[in-house]
């Protein structure tokens, strides 16, 4: 198990992070502030992994999808782009968002938006 971001404390079974949205590592995506690290990554030999996204305002992010993941916005809102179907959906603090392998989408933010995810696999493999 790798812990990127945070502080990781055990209470036998349970796994728990502190502070995982601070200091998220760029993304690298020209004209985009994105960021995005696991918390946890397959904790226990899981298939799972968790961990915060960060986006403020800037250029598009376009992101194709390597495992199914779900996310809850924390923080701020996102504007999202199915760039299949070119439908748009606005995600705000506390909505639920789930996004299958292989979909392709643009993430937009009129200011800030922090999600936490968990996924079927790593963000940061």
């Amino acid at each position: 198990m790798e812990t990127l971001v945070g502080k990781l404390s055990k209470a036998g079974s349970i796994h728990k992070v502190e502070q995982g949205y601070i200091g998220l590592p760029s993304m690298n995506v020209p004209g985009c502030d994105a960021a995005i690290a696991d918390s946890l990554t397959n904790p226990g030999g899981s298939v799972m992994s968790s961990g915060f996204f960060e986006l403020r305002a800037s250029e598009p992010l376009v992101y194709t999808y390597s495992c199914d993941e779900m996310k809850v916005v924390i923080k701020g809102e996102f504007i999202l782009t199915d760039r299949a179907t070119g439908k748009v959906t606005h995600a705000k603090e506390r909505d639920v968002l789930f996004f299958p392998k292989g979909a392709e989408v643009t993430f937009e933010t009129p200011d800030y938006g922090l999600g936490f995810f968990t996924a079927h696999g790593s963000m940061s493999a």
